[in-house]
C-alpha cells in the first residue's frame, strides 16, 4: 500500500532521514518512535505525500509518487486517514461540521446517518454541536480520528494520538485504532508512549519501528 525503498530527506544543509525502507502491507499495524526531533512527523508526511523524498522511491497504492500530478496526489491522499498531533478544528463550525470537512473539500455530500454512526463509534454523538472550544482533549482527539476515517480510507497514520490526554483515553483511542485494524486497515501510530504499545501488543500483531541516527531500524522485543 506504502513503500518506501532508500528513501532520504533533507531540510537543506544535511539529511533529517537517510536510507529508509519500509513496506507497509494491507492490514498491517505498525508503531513509530524515536526520540523527539527525530524524523516522525517528516516520516509521516513522506507517507502520505505531504513531502517529497529528496532521493529514493515512495510508492503509494502502487504509484511512484515522484510521476503523480496533483490530481492523483489528491486522489490517493483521500485513501489516507491522518491524525495530526495538533487537531486543527475550525473554532467557528460545529463538531459535526469539522468532522465533514474532508467531504467538503472534495464536493461530496456528508449522509447524516452515516455521520451519526460515526459520532457514535468515537462517543461524541452527544457533542455534535458543540463547537472545538467546548470540547476537552480526549473528545478532540476522537473528533480527529473520526475526521480522518470520514471517507472510509485503506490507511490511517497517526502522529501522537494520544499525547495530550490521560491513559484512560489514550486506551480508549487506542481501542478504536485496533478496531479498525480489525476491519482490515492498516495503521501506524507514531508515539512516544511505550505503555501505549505493550498494551497494543497484548490486542494486536503490532510491528515495533524506531527511528535513530536517521535511520529507520525494527525495534527490539524489550519494550
Amino acid at each position: 500500500m506504502i513503500e518506501l525503498q532508500n528513501v532520504s530527506y533533507g531540510y537543506g544543509g544535511g539529511d533529517l532521514l537517510s536510507g529508509l525502507s519500509l513496506k507497509l502491507a494491507p492490514g498491517s499495524f505498525h508503531f513509530l518512535t524515536g526520540p523527539s526531533g527525530a524524523g516522525k512527523t517528516t516520516f509521516l508526511k513522506l507517507c502520505y505525500m505531504q513531502l517529497r523524498a529528496t532521493s529514493g522511491q515512495v510508492q503509494v497504492f502502487g504509484k511512484d509518487v515522484s510521476t503523480m500530478s496533483r490530481d492523483d496526489i489528491a486522489h490517493n491522499r483521500s485513501r489516507i486517514g491522518v491524525v495530526h498531533q495538533d487537531c486543527n478544528f475550525l473554532d467557528h463550525l460545529s463538531l459535526t461540521e469539522n468532522v465533514a470537512l474532508p467531504l467538503a473539500v472534495t464536493g461530496r455530500q456528508v449522509n447524516m446517518e452515516d455521520m451519526k454512526d460515526l459520532l457514535q463509534w468515537v462517543g461524541l454523538d452527544k457533542r455534535k454541536t458543540f463547537r472545538p472550544p467546548e470540547l476537552s482533549g480526549g473528545e478532540r482527539q476522537r473528533a480527529a480520528l473520526a475526521r480522518a476515517v470520514i471517507q472510509s480510507p485503506d490507511v490511517i497514520l497517526a502522529d501522537e494520538p494520544t499525547g495530550n490526554v490521560d491513559w484512560e483515553m489514550s486506551q480508549r483511542l487506542l481501542s478504536l485504532l485496533v478496531e479498525l485494524n480489525r476491519m482490515g486497515k492498516t495503521i501506524m501510530i507514531a508515539t512516544h508512549d511505550l505503555n501505549l504499545i505493550r498494551t497494543a501488543k497484548k490486542q494486536v500483531n503490532a510491528r515495533v519501528l524506531r527511528i535513530s541516527d536517521k535511520t529507520l531500524h525494527l525495534a527490539g522485543a524489550d519494550l
